[in-house]
């Protein structure tokens, strides 16, 4: 995807099941897609952010819902 997007105003989650740790997936829902960055990343100038489209989150995440396990570390 090649859409530029204003992550200034982004507001960044990360799983319940991180406990509060510096070494997560970070995810923000903004301007009609999704960014994905790595936590230990927070206030890095040149570090990268992953954007993709609400659509394939979508599929990504319901597979996972659905449990399909090649989307998971064996």
């Amino acid at each position: 995807m090649n859409k530029k997007v204003d992550l200034s105003t982004a507001v960044w989650v990360k799983s319940d099941l991180s406990n509060g740790g510096d070494n997560c997936l970070e995810v923000a829902f903004i301007d009609g897609v999704v960014a994905l960055r790595d936590s230990n990343d927070v206030g890095d100038s040149d570090a990268k952010v992953l954007v993709i489209s609400e659509d394939d989150y979508r599929a990504f995440t319901g597979g996972i819902e659905r449990g399909q396990r090649n989307l998971l570390l064996p």
